[in-house]
């Protein structure tokens, strides 16, 4: 099959009949799902499921996450449809992929959101699957540690972020989205000191324990010492994988709740991303992508390769790569 086929493929999210292969779909046109993935909620033989959590709630003055995981499908048909450039295998091709879909919620019943979000990823991995969650405003990473402690146990971090995300707040039922982190270390699904945050810039005195290496360090050291760093602290642990686009710097993600100067390239973290292959990810998030803030969709083409960065990386434990 060649890209002159596209004429013969169209809404191949309801339409292919295999959750394994490329999609020669034309790139405007069609159906959206991730990647053209089938959508499903039959979780049967499925390797990954993509799904998006619509969320919006807490975000700093810059609202607009819940549009987030509409635009990082949007921008997946962007991405050729070969094997990803540097990783010597193409997990569509190997894994059964599908779109899960969204998270149902009722956006007026904020109390109930927490509960709901850890009930439908625990679903996801109860299917056998390993979640990539596209969001949303970060505090959906905390919901879902809740799923992924209760089948691995306390669970180690990568998180790629401006910020550090564990200011003090001992109130578990508020939602914030600055504070889940804090709340995962305190609850004890969260291990501080074998989890690592990689770009932060802000200032926040106590973070837990967490291992930082903060965006002057990528800087200076460069990608490769920082991912082997990273790979050091968490070791072979269980380790969940959670990038705020605002790791990157607004040059190349404008499109975020809280953007802050001086954070990393999209080059350095797709090259950190890469080099931690091997690593035994269990499930991942992007988050905070807002398209309102971007007419341009940088932003979304960033989240739309982060998520298939995490999707690789997962791949690369499940089909032993190493």
């Amino acid at each position: 099959m060649a890209l002159e086929d596209s004429k013969n493929y169209v809404d191949e999210a309801f339409t292919r009949t295999s959750d394994r292969g490329v999609s020669f779909e034309n790139s405007f046109g069609g159906a959206l799902s991730f990647l053209r993935r089938r959508y499903t909620k039959d979780l049967a033989g499925v390797d990954i499921a993509v799904t998006g959590v619509p969320f919006d709630q807490a975000v700093t003055n810059r609202p607009g996450t819940r549009l987030g995981p509409r635009a990082i499908r949007e921008a997946s048909t962007l991405q050729s449809p070969d094997a990803p450039y540097g990783w010597g295998y193409n997990p569509l091709d190997e894994m059964n992929i599908v779109d899960y879909g969204d998270l149902a919620f009722d956006y007026a019943n904020i109390p109930a959101f927490p509960e709901a979000l850890t009930a439908h990823i625990r679903g996801i991995l109860a299917g056998g699957a390993a979640s990539v969650t596209l969001g949303g405003d970060h505090y959906i990473s905390f919901p879902i540690l809740k799923a992924y402690a209760a089948k691995y146990g306390p669970i180690s971090l990568i998180q790629f972020d401006a910020h550090t995300d564990t200011w003090a707040d001992d109130d578990m039922s508020r939602v914030d989205h600055g504070t889940m982190f804090y709340k995962a270390v305190k609850s004890g699904i969260v291990d501080p000191k074998t989890s690592v945050q990689i770009g932060i810039r802000t200032t926040n005195e106590d973070t837990l324990g967490v291992n930082i290496i903060d965006a002057r360090e990528v800087h200076a050291i460069g990608s490769a010492a920082v991912a082997a760093k990273a790979r050091e602290i968490v070791g072979a642990r269980p380790v969940y994988l959670s990038f705020d686009i605002d790791g990157l710097d607004p040059a190349f993600a404008p499109g975020t709740g809280t953007p802050v100067w001086g954070g990393l390239s999209s080059a350095q973290a797709s090259h950190i991303l890469r080099d931690l292959a091997g690593v035994n990810i269990v499930g991942g998030d992007i988050v905070e992508v807002s398209p309102p803030f971007d007419t341009s969709g940088a932003t979304a083409i960033a989240g739309a390769h982060v998520a298939m960065e995490i999707i690789c990386l997962l791949g690369w434990n499940k089909l032993g790569k190493a």
